[in-house]
């Protein structure tokens, strides 16, 4: 018999790890079956892209996967049972049930609407294609003029807002968070953000709690009202509740608890990687959620889980950074240098430059994942003079 393994979801994470397990297992030994809800792989750190009006290159799952014995299966997990190892699906013939041996966990996360009412009702988001779309479909029903208001002063919401802006001239695109915006930036990224913004012409309101969405403004904590015709919501991320109702060990967050490995602490035949685990990296700081963070973490479980397998050592490095990369649209950008422990440091690169290393870096990604059998090596530097200490380098 097979030894039989489910990869749960294929955005960055889960699309790596499938494929860097059937690059170290040979197929007459082992079953890898790759469940995902999209028939095509979704470049996630793209989707403010789509939503602007840009059109994204398609990758059929089944495509990316011919030829290396990963079975590719277009359905949506309802449940997990990891005491009984099956997985219930629901896909174009119904209600199904999939077993399997050990289970690769990696479904990712959806928005956070933290509670706010009218989110749901009135918001678009960028966390997935067809929320992309339908957010694409808003901004071109605008007039000119029409307002537009992104909620969130992270990565996503900077990269929403400029990204609009830019495509959208004729629109009047503003940034509301409940802190700074970008504040975590060294002095000189944060400058380059302010001309930035300046430049496109995007408005700025910070420490602005929004407490409701209305279908035509947002309210904040302070009362005040902000036009938005469109409001975006890129105010955090949230796992999704099916680990949280198994009996695996998870976080308040409801994100998987895992070991060094990747590996359930709880569940030694269940792996979890991306936004669905919470996972130490450098220094014993828990790993952000982040599509970049989900590629070494895919790369640290499969060549894990192969080792256990096949009887090898098994590998285990702390992951650390590199880099944190932001888009300004297509032609500009902030590449920030960061301690492997992601901490900011005075070294960054702005502008046209920056931009051309964000998009070699996504460009790259997606390479990884279009090309599965081509084993991609992990950078790594020592950390100690001893040699003692390897660190997995990741960017975000």
């Amino acid at each position: 018999m097979k030894h039989r393994i489910v990869v749960l979801g294929a955005g960055y994470g889960g699309a790596i790890a499938a494929g860097r397990l059937a690059r170290r297992l040979h197929r007459d030994d082992f079953e890898i079956t790759l469940v995902n809800g999209d028939a095509e792989f979704v470049e996630r750190v793209r989707m403010h892209q789509l939503a602007s009006g840009q059109d994204l290159a398609r990758r059929p799952l089944r495509d990316v996967y011919a030829g290396t014995g990963v079975q590719v299966r277009t359905a949506w997990v309802t449940a997990v049972d990891v005491d009984r190892k099956i997985v219930d699906l629901t896909g174009e013939s119904g209600a199904e049930t999939l077993g399997y041996d050990t289970l690769v966990y990696a479904l990712g996360s959806a928005v956070a609407d933290h509670g706010v009412p009218g989110v749901a009702e009135h918001a678009c988001n960028v966390a997935g294609k067809q929320a992309a779309l339908r957010l694409r479909a808003r901004l071109s029903e605008l007039a000119p003029g029409g307002t537009v208001l992104v909620v969130g002063g992270g990565l996503t919401g900077i990269e929403a807002a400029t990204e609009i802006a830019e495509a959208h001239p004729d629109l009047e695109v503003a940034i509301a968070a409940r802190g700074g915006v970008g504040d975590w930036l060294s002095e000189k990224a944060q400058r380059h953000l302010r001309g930035t913004f300046d430049r496109l012409g995007i408005a700025v309101h910070e420490h602005a709690a929004i407490t409701r969405v209305e279908a035509n403004s947002v309210v904040t904590a302070a009362a005040e009202e902000i036009s938005a015709q469109v409001t975006v919501w890129t105010a955090g991320f949230t796992v999704h509740p099916i680990a949280a109702a198994t009996t695996l060990a998870v976080a308040a967050t409801g994100r998987i608890v895992v070991d060094g490995t990747m590996r359930s602490i709880s569940h030694p035949d269940v792996y979890a990687v991306g936004d669905a685990a919470v996972a130490e990296g450098v220094g014993g700081k828990p790993l952000r959620m982040a599509c970049a963070t989900a590629s070494p973490m895919a790369w640290q479980a499969a060549d894990a889980l192969a080792a256990r397998l096949t009887g090898r050592k098994v590998p285990e490095t702390p992951i650390g950074y590199v880099l944190q990369c932001v888009s300004l649209g297509r032609r500009d950008g902030i590449v920030q240098r960061v301690t492997p422990d992601d901490q900011v440091t005075p070294t960054v690169i702005t502008g046209r430059i920056a931009a051309r290393i964000k998009e070699f870096i996504c460009a790259g990604a997606a390479w990884g994942v279009s090309h599965p059998t081509v084993l991609m090596p992990s950078r790594r530097r020592h950390l100690a003079p001893t040699g003692v200490a390897e660190t997995r380098f990741v960017t975000a």
